[in-house]
């Protein structure tokens, strides 16, 4: 069996080094766009090739990130990113959208590509999915339990999992809290962090509940390996060159020799933790424990002491190339000097023929010694070979010269491995999409509707909604769907099942905001609408939706109208206009920071922050939707302006949805008037 990869994080080039000399078999960097950590130093296309470079030199691979939604009035930036990373001779990009995929395929068509964590993959339909558009690699969501994962390996593609770093509270890419409050898109790289402020919930006093203790699986590498996991993935580009060598070598004391050191393990705890780690998603067990906060005593943990102590053991260059040689030297011919680290060989010869030694011959102690000196470099003289003639005379620093054109030639072989071809980007002139119809739709979370929603041209009710009631509402005269969780773990089978007792009631709409969700629906025949999870932003990615089979698509609540209207593509797109937009889905409910039960919630608790505003948490069983504390309303003057064809009203909270008796209703219930949001679409994100 194959060892897993350890697979370290590097926001500059010196937490590449620390990477490399402590034990990293890849490193994964940012460049200084489409980066979802945009506050690290990042790499400019020289230090991305000298990165490249320095990690191929030692048999490191590395990945580049372009993982955050980018928009059509990015994508000559776009281009020259990925042209950036093919050139430098990156091992594959990590992205987040179809769109970006679509590019690249486009631009550099060898680049292999990996999902990043931020498409929100957690099943095996999501992962399946990917294997079949041709990706080599997902990266899971964090949130998987063991079975869960191993699951997913089944599928012949490889996978990568986090073992070491922070947990967002939200499922990667379903973060839109930062944007809500502040702009910052979390799918954008500029997450501000809300999560880490005060929050309390049913009355508690000074509560985090939505601050995770860091995650550490590093004890479990074993069990990983076992399953099916390609990559251990340590998170932390935000991080210290130190973090990144103390938690590299924890994980290379753990798979080669089964165990971590105590010194080794004092030193991950020492340099950065909040109030220690957690297993807990991994594991299964999620409550209580599982959240913590940076404490002084963390803080102050990562002293000068102990991170000149962790600087130490990446200060000097490794030697983890091995190397042979061989030289050979007779008088009237150049000498010449062999190097091969097995794969590639490397010959130079000297500009001065040898000549006949006037005094002292040229030893093979002198001779062997200078060869020999391969300090500073990656390699690691194991066998050398020496050839003199007799009475061979040569100055010691033409030898030192040959050892040094072969060693910087074998570094420059060595560091370019792929050579990929790149095509010029096609013209970016999208053609702005013309709206062919007016329709209007809601989403409920109930089935105990008022005779309004008889009016819309689709309602989106819950999958797991009783059957009974779903043959109800569609023999009364209501056009109804299914909204399939965004949040699936470990639930493929009972989807699947519903789904085909929901298709044999004639119910042929499924609302689908993950791509797992996307992959069954079609399987089952279902007419496929894509939802707002699905973060589809850009041109790209709505013709891989049309592409995909997909009917239409709820477009990103992170758009802006302007940007709406100039999108491309043929495919019907729409709106959210009204409704308390979810910006979190959580598999660790925020009540359990405070050990509230799910008995005692009975799914009706809210989130209060330190200003007093309430967030209202839903939950379908499997995951929390935390609500914005105020809902989001469109006007329908506005949304006539807009290149869409249909809005959507997203009802979760509200109390009246049964009273409706005409969609007029909609604009007079004063909840829909009094303190409300029109979110991102004027205002935008970062």
């Amino acid at each position: 069996m194959e060892s897993i990869e350890i697979l370290a994080p590097a926001g500059g080039f010196e937490s590449v080094i620390a990477a490399v000399r402590s034990g990293a078999d890849a490193v994964y960097v940012g460049e200084k766009q489409f980066s979802a950590r945009s506050s690290a130093h990042n790499f400019d296309p020289g230090e991305l090739k000298r990165a490249v470079a320095y990690c191929h030199i030692h048999g490191v691979k590395l990945y580049v990130t372009l993982n955050t939604i980018v928009f059509d009035d990015e994508f000559e930036e776009l281009a020259d990113a990925i042209k950036t990373a093919a050139e430098a001779d990156a091992d594959a990009l990590i992205v987040q959208n179809m769109g970006v995929a679509r590019l690249a395929r486009e631009i550099a068509p060898d680049l292999p590509l990996h999902a990043s964590t931020q498409m929100s993959v957690h099943t095996p339909s999501g992962v399946r999915a990917l294997h079949e558009m041709g990706f080599k690699r997902v990266v899971l969501s964090r949130e998987m339990s063991r079975d869960e994962i191993k699951e997913c390996a089944k599928i012949p593609i490889e996978l990568e999992v986090f073992v070491h770093g922070a947990l967002c509270m939200s499922v990667s890419g379903q973060c839109y809290f930062s944007a809500m409050l502040g702009s910052r898109s979390g799918n954008r790289g500029a997450c501000a962090q809300t999560c880490r402020l005060p929050f309390s919930v049913q009355g508690q006093k000074g509560g985090h509940a939505l601050s995770l203790r860091d995650n550490s699986l590093i004890p479990r590498l074993g069990e990983l390996q076992e399953i099916g996991v390609y990559s251990a993935k340590i998170e932390g580009r935000m991080k210290r060159p130190e973090y990144v060598a103390a938690a590299v070598r924890a994980c290379r004391e753990q798979r080669d020799f089964g165990f971590i050191t105590d010194a080794t393990a004092e030193m991950l705890r020492g340099v950065f933790s909040r109030t220690g780690f957690t297993d807990g998603y991994f594991s299964g067990r999620i409550g209580k424990e599982m959240f913590g906060t940076r404490t002084k005593g963390d803080v102050v943990s990562a002293d000068e002491k102990l991170l000149s102590s962790i600087r130490a053991g990446y200060r000097d260059e490794v030697q983890d190339v091995d190397i042979t040689a061989a030289f050979s030297a007779r008088v009237g011919e150049p000498a010449a000097l062999t190097v091969t680290d097995g794969a590639l060989v490397i010959t130079k010869t000297t500009e001065m023929n040898c000549e006949a030694a006037q005094k002292v011959a040229l030893s093979v102690e002198k001779c062997r010694a200078q060869l020999s000196k391969t300090g500073g470099t990656a390699y690691k003289m194991t066998e050398l070979t020496l050839d003199l003639g007799d009475n061979v005379s040569l100055p010691l620093s033409a030898i030192n010269q040959l050892r040094r054109a072969a060693l910087e030639e074998l570094d420059r072989a060595r560091s370019v491995r792929h050579n990929y071809s790149i095509n010029p980007p096609k013209k970016f002139d999208f053609k702005p999409y013309r709206r062919k119809s007016n329709e209007q739709r809601a989403r409920v979370t109930g089935t105990k509707l008022g005779a309004g929603f008889r009016e819309l041209d689709l309602v989106f009710v819950p999958l797991f909604a009783d059957t009974r009631e779903l043959e109800r509402l569609k023999n009364e005269g209501y056009n109804i769907g299914v909204e399939i969780p965004r949040g699936m773990f470990g639930r493929e089978k009972s989807i699947t099942a519903q789904l085909r007792k929901v298709r044999s009631l004639g119910i042929s709409h499924a609302l689908c905001g993950n791509l797992g969700a996307v992959y069954l629906a079609k399987q089952e025949g279902f007419t496929i609408h894509g939802g707002f999870g699905l973060n589809l932003v850009n041109t790209y990615d709505l013709l891989w939706a049309e592409e995909y089979g997909i009917k239409d698509v709820e477009l990103s609540f992170e758009l802006t109208f302007s940007r709406i209207n100039r999108l491309g593509g043929k495919i019907p797109r729409g709106i959210i206009s009204y409704g308390h937009l979810p910006v979190m889905l959580c598999r660790a409910c925020p009540n359990k920071s405070a050990g509230i039960s799910c008995k005692s919630c009975k799914n009706q608790s809210k989130m209060t922050d330190r200003k007093g505003k309430h967030f209202p948490l839903k939950c379908d069983g499997g995951c929390t939707e935390v609500l914005n504390c105020v809902p989001l309303y469109i006007a329908s003057q506005e949304i006539s302006n807009l290149s869409a064809d249909f809005n959507i009203w997203r009802f979760s909270v509200e109390n009246y949805v049964e009273k409706v008796e005409t969609t007029a209703d909609f604009n007079r219930f004063s909840m829909l008037k009094d303190n409300f949001t029109r979110g991102l679409y004027r205002r935008g994100v970062e």
